[in-house]
């Protein structure tokens, strides 16, 4: 008489294969991230249009030698001389524009590509130079810098507005002491960086910035 097989018990994962997925799931979750560089994208818009809002002021106050703006007391529209300063602060304004989309333009491409997914762009024609080697520390490094230019518009905007009395002494002295913040910040975050490269990781990057060999030892 032939003998029933044993029942056998069901097939569990192994410990190792919850762990690979539990871990897959967890490495999944950077794509929550990728809503907010759309945000950013979003306020890259909001700049453009800030940008040429402030261009066509320039335009118009250039040409007819006066610009109209609100009174915050009376809110009535009053007509005030548009001359060589008023000019070059609306350039610096345009400046200040400009940088603080190219810090979003870093943090959109370089934090999607450090933090997300590679975008692979190898080989494209419009491939920023410093996609190549960005990392963490190296984007660090860099929206640090870009802080700093943006904080010297701002610095030189003040300048040249204390020359008409707008601008108290106490502010120009504390924007200073704020910029020289930032100044030391950055240096600090760049010296921390190079201590933590290896000498490969640092003839790696000099090789990408074509400054010297790949070999350390060449």
């Amino acid at each position: 008489m032939p003998v029933a097989p044993a029942p056998t018990a069901p097939s569990l994962p192994s410990p190792s294969a919850r762990v690979t997925a539990v871990g897959y799931m967890i490495f999944a979750s950077r794509w929550l991230q990728a809503p907010l560089y759309f945000g950013l994208i979003v306020a890259q818009v909001v700049y453009v249009w800030q940008f040429l809002k402030e261009l066509w002021h320039l335009i118009v106050g250039g040409f007819t030698g006066e610009h109209v703006v609100e009174d915050p007391e009376t809110h009535e529209m009053v007509a005030h001389a548009f001359g060589a300063e008023e000019i070059m602060l609306a350039v610096l304004g345009l400046v200040d524009v400009v940088m603080i989309s190219n810090l979003l333009i870093m943090v959109i491409v370089g934090g999607y590509e450090t933090f997300v997914s590679r975008i692979r762009l190898e080989g494209h024609p419009d491939q920023p130079e410093w996609l190549s080697h960005v990392n963490a520390n190296v984007l660090k490094t860099k929206l640090a810098m870009s802080i700093v230019g943006i904080s010297s518009i701002h610095l030189l905007r003040t300048f040249i507005e204390s020359s008409s009395g707008r601008i108290s002494n106490d502010v120009m002295l504390w924007q200073v002491v704020i910029h020289l913040a930032f100044v030391v910040s950055a240096l600090a975050l760049a010296a921390i960086d190079r201590m933590s490269l290896t000498a490969h990781q640092r003839a790696a990057n000099a090789a990408a910035a074509g400054e010297g060999p790949a070999d350390p030892h060449a």
